[in-house]
């Protein structure tokens, strides 16, 4: 039977600025009561309001939640360097866990978060006691062949580039050739969201914003690391785990879950595409109730 001590450290509220060993300054937003959660988004590149926005209210009310943009996204800048990697990704979680004085916490990360969350706990398992995946991929190749890429050309149909089907092209390439198309089409948000409408109240959330890094959502798909099967080290991960995904989830896959193998995991299927924070919070909020009570958190 799994025993968990949570030892709850209460850091001042607010946003800051924590500059890292390199030089990047990154911008993290503190609320909430509860166990420390840092929030991993995904994108590559989304930044950490939209979830705070849409859905901060519910995860503040169990946990003290960590908004952070990552490093070359959104209100962070970016390394002089260039360096995106996952190990210094790592680092940079680290060191804002260090500087918000937290001894450990839990993760949560959306899509992309997962592999992020990965990365995280395998390189260091001692920092996290527990994961939260919303909607996450844990294998780029698995996600975007099994998933992305067949429900794409499905919605593009006859429109669909010949590049796209043939096997031997790299698969960035076939996305981006067939994302043209679906751009064209006006359908690209069939592959994210239950309605156009929610696409666009998506695409809305950060118009308030004079300027919005981009930079790591531009690189991160060349960075070899992130292109890791994590799904092959689930059984590793030894802490408490809630893996939630969507049923409709064309960006992830419905059936992604089937490849994970996390030892000490609540599995939670929703109706619900790949936005549950704003398309489905009833039952994303049973789920999180859920794993906060199995697991005394």
């Amino acid at each position: 039977m799994f025993c968990l001590c949570i030892s709850i450290f209460t850091v001042n509220a607010g946003e800051k600025y924590i500059t890292t060993s390199d030089g990047v300054k990154l911008y993290v937003d503190v609320r909430g009561s509860g166990p420390a959660c840092l929030y991993l988004h995904g994108g590559p590149g989304s930044g950490s309001y939209w979830l705070e926005k849409y859905y901060g209210n519910s995860l503040e009310q169990h946990f003290q939640m960590i908004y952070l943009d990552q490093r070359g996204v959104g209100r962070s800048t970016s390394p002089k360097d260039g360096n995106f990697s996952m190990a210094r990704m790592i680092m940079d979680f680290e060191e804002v866990r260090e500087s918000l004085g937290i001894k450990h916490w839990l993760t949560l990360g959306h899509s992309f978060g997962g592999i992020l969350q990965m990365g995280y706990v395998t390189g260091k398992p001692g920092s996290i006691d527990g994961l939260i995946f919303i909607n996450c991929c844990l294998s780029m190749n698995d996600c975007f062949k099994k998933s992305w890429l067949p429900k794409a050309i499905e919605l593009a149909g006859q429109d669909t580039p010949p590049i796209c089907l043939d096997t031997n092209v790299n698969i960035f390439e076939r996305m981006g050739a067939i994302s043209q198309v679906l751009n064209e089409k006006g359908t690209m948000w069939k592959l994210f969201f239950a309605s156009e409408e929610n696409g666009n109240k998506m695409n809305d959330t950060y118009l308030n914003f004079p300027e919005w890094n981009s930079d790591f959502s531009n690189k991160s798909m060349e960075i070899a690391d992130y292109w890791t099967n994590f799904c092959l080290l689930t059984p590793q991960v030894t802490q408490p785990v809630l893996f939630f995904y969507g049923k409709t989830d064309w960006a992830v896959g419905p059936s992604h879950y089937k490849e994970i193998a996390f030892p000490n995991m609540l599995l939670w299927g929703s109706d619900v595409g790949h936005m549950p924070f704003f398309e489905n919070t009833e039952d994303l909020d049973k789920a999180i109730d859920s794993f906060v009570s199995k697991y005394h958190f």
